[in-house]
């Protein structure tokens, strides 16, 4: 498919057999079809073909690698390959067009016979260099259709051919031809004008359109593969040798079956889905549940496979593989959302869908108009391929990619990626801002927040002996305490360490007995609890912290409050996006009172707690059939599959590779008021594409009535076309001078900006 309107035709052809419905994604060539279970897949397959495209079946859900998106990664040589095999097309043409333009508008440079070498130059541009124009201009005929290609493809084709005429049987080849630079508007035969830059001009800017948007297209299966490669690729399996004792080995982990037992040690991913058997330890599930604090995990519970064990081993066994993990699910998630996004047709190929066929009509009607009121046959004809040659879309097709590599280029350097046109007109529909809390709006690590010490012991020895203790610890509550230790200098020494599997730790710090961990870890070491100290503890987990508890030589000491607390930007980044006119909400997999906490000190009223993955993407389509139009912001595996699903993807550069693919905007240095200067960038870029489009276009309705009464030299046309050209370069151009509020300092407690009440 070369644009939207190929994605159109190739639905509708499907649509039309009977009880199919089918949607065609023209970003990432796939086709969603619901059919009859007893129609053959092959028979889509063939009517697709039927249309003048080519399709293939994705590769079968039952296959070993399978999980979905397996296929993806066979197609990425074959875009790998094409995107090459372009990027060549366009070297040369630049290489051998830049001369061939020069000398057409530089009388000076115009040397003897300069016109025959023009003729070499351009003529492998427009045979080899505009190929893919006339391959998809023939389909497009052969099936009763035009589109931006045809139009591109008469366009270069005329010129060259007029070029011809006026070289071999009009007195444009003799030695001591020149163009000279005349703009006075009189009817001419045209035998003396060649129109080699135009031919060679208009491939090349084109080409250079198409190269942009290929790149873009080719991210668009990455996610699969960024979800995929997340997954441990090999196991410690233990199995039984020929005496019936047990031994590890490592296996590759599609080898891995139902049922199998496996070892998890520290820093290891978990191979698949499963049960612990033996071991306990804390495994940190963010990327599938949002949670910021590990999981404590014991004989009997469930761990998902490709989540990270950050403390001791495990024995865990095998319950589901394959494509039934939840990983594999979530991939599927991300499938079914980007093949489900609308779509989204490129402004340049609407307005080809009706100015091309109008063209084509015109330039006949001119040639036969003139032929009928007795004109000589070499001026009809001349105004017919000047209408072709004023009509031919060289600063139509310039006015996207131009303006998309100038703003994604300012973007890149203020730490912003653009993956696509599609994206910039997202943004300007965009309504509704879902923000996910870990890593998102909060730092996504622990930190202590609050320390409560009873007297007579402070706040800073309490501290300081819970870190020693903590020290000896690899879970994450206990290396943020162990980091909040005041003063400097190596914290103390700690004998008789002891972990508790789901309580906390004990051991003895500079002389004294020291406990950490849960209000059940005190009273087993016979420590009484006040009252108070339980109270202020339940507070804390009310508010979404974790309390842990200290005690010192026998006595409740005090209560240390660890959380994952909101970035230092988060409020005024949330103040920017309302600015914008968008309404934020808050969504998480963490508990509602930890939502809420976070909520209010950024400034959020909506909060959506306690979901899964499956839920983000259901919260989102919900907010979309309520007529919102969403965009997402994330930063984590569990995000991907909602960022995808959005109308708007917006990935922080911090997180998971997985979330980046998925998303439509990148923010490479993951400060979330960046998420704001992307809407606002991005916006910008798309004003400057609907500008650029109006002058194209505009130019076009003012020069055709010219051209078609004869008026308009067909020298002046391609000048003009120059212009024009020149025109929509210039104000892309602008785009240059885009500042990022981000990048201004900000007041250290900002308050929230004002709202406004809406009818």
């Amino acid at each position: 498919m070369t644009c939207a309107s190929c994605a159109a035709r190739i639905e509708k052809r499907l649509n039309r057999m009977p009880g199919v419905s089918a949607s065609v994604n023209f970003a990432t060539e796939r086709a969603v079809v619901t059919a009859p279970v007893d129609l053959d897949p092959a028979d889509l397959v063939a009517e697709v073909g039927r249309t003048g495209y080519s399709a293939t079946l994705p590769a079968p859900s039952g296959d070993s690698a399978a999980a979905p998106g397996a296929d993806a990664g066979d197609t990425a040589p074959r875009e790998g390959a094409e995107l090459r095999a372009l990027r060549q097309r366009l070297i040369g043409a630049v290489v051998l067009s830049v001369p061939v333009i020069v000398l057409a508008m530089v009388p000076a440079l115009q040397f003897t016979y300069w016109q025959w070498a023009s003729l070499a130059l351009a003529a492998p541009v427009v045979v080899w260099g505009a190929w893919p124009f006339h391959r998809a201009a023939a389909i497009n005929l052969r099936h009763g259709a035009a589109t931006m290609d045809t139009l591109i493809s008469m366009g270069v084709t005329a010129a060259f051919l007029w070029s011809l005429y006026a070289l071999f049987l009009g007195h444009a080849g003799m030695p001591g031809m020149t163009h000279a630079f005349e703009w006075t508007v009189q009817p001419s035969d045209g035998a003396g004008d060649i129109y080699l830059e135009v031919a060679a001009g208009v491939t090349t800017f084109v080409l250079a359109g198409r190269y942009i948007e290929m790149r873009a297209k080719r991210r668009a299966g990455a996610a699969l593969r960024a979800l995929l490669d997340l997954g441990a690729k090999d196991a410690a399996v233990l199995r039984p040798d020929a005496e019936g004792v047990l031994v590890e080995s490592r296996v590759p982990i599609a080898t891995l079956a139902v049922g199998d037992r496996f070892i998890v040690r520290p820093g290891e991913k978990v191979a698949t889905d499963g049960v612990v058997e033996a071991g306990t330890s804390a495994v940190d599930v963010s990327m599938v549940t949002g949670e910021s604090v590990p999981r404590d995990v014991a004989p009997g519970d469930a761990v998902v496979g490709a989540t990270v064990n950050t403390a001791g081993r495990l024995v865990v066994r095998a319950t589901r593989v394959g494509a039934d993990t939840q990983l594999a699910q979530m991939a599927r998630l991300v499938d079914e959302a980007q093949s489900g996004k609308a779509r989204i047709q490129r402004l340049a190929d609407r307005i080809s869908g009706v100015f091309v066929p109008i063209v084509l009509v015109l330039s006949a009607l001119t040639l036969t108009t003139w032929l009928v009121l007795g004109a000589p046959a070499s001026f009809a004809f001349t105004a017919a391929v000047t209408v072709l040659i004023i009509a031919c879309p060289c600063a139509l097709g310039l006015a996207t990619p131009i303006a998309l590599l100038v703003g994604t280029g300012r973007g890149a350097r203020l730490g912003i990626l653009i993956k696509g046109p599609e994206v910039l007109e997202s943004t300007r529909r965009v309504d509704t801002v879902v923000l996910d809390k870990t890593g998102t709006v909060t730092t996504g690590r622990m930190s202590v927040t609050e320390v409560r010490a009873f007297s007579p012991t402070t706040e800073a020895d309490l501290l300081r002996a819970a870190a020693a203790l903590e020290d000896s610890s690899e879970h994450p509550i206990a290396r943020a305490i162990a980091a909040a230790a005041p003063g400097e200098g190596p914290l103390p020494e700690v004998e008789a360490f002891q972990n508790i599997p789901g309580l906390g730790v004990s051991g003895q710090v500079e002389g004294r007995a020291v406990l950490v961990g849960r209000a059940a870890l005190l009273r087993e070491w016979a420590v009484a609890v006040p009252d108070d100290l339980l109270a202020a503890q339940a507070s804390a987990e009310a508010a979404g912290r974790t309390g842990v508890l200290v005690a010192l030589d026998g006595i409740a000491a005090g209560l240390i409050v660890v959380a994952d607390t909101p970035k230092p930007d988060a409020r005024q980044a949330v103040a920017d996006l309302r600015t914008l006119g968008l309404t934020p909400i808050l969504l998480t997999g963490d508990n509602a009172g930890a939502a809420q906490a976070v909520a209010r000190e950024v400034g959020i009223d909506e909060v959506v707690s306690d979901v899964l993955p499956a839920d983000k993407v259901d919260v989102v389509r919900n907010l979309q059939e309520a007529g919102r139009v969403v965009a997402m912001v994330g930063d984590g595996v569990n995000d991907a599959a909602a960022l995808a699903q959005a109308d708007l993807g917006i990935a922080m550069g911090t997180g998971t590779d997985a979330a980046i693919e998925a998303s439509d905007l990148t923010l490479v240095r993951g400060d979330l008021r960046s998420a704001a200067d992307a809407i606002r960038l991005s916006r910008a870029t798309l004003r400057t594409i609907k500008t650029n489009l109006f002058w194209a276009f505009a130019y076009n309705v003012a020069a055709l009535p010219l051209a078609a009464l004869g008026m308009l030299n067909p020298m002046i046309a391609g000048a003009a076309m120059a212009l024009s050209s020149t025109f929509v370069v210039a104000n892309s151009a602008r785009l240059r001078s885009f500042r990022a509020l981000s990048a201004t300092p900000r007041s250290s407690t900002p308050s929230p900006a004002p709202m406004k009440e809406s009818s």
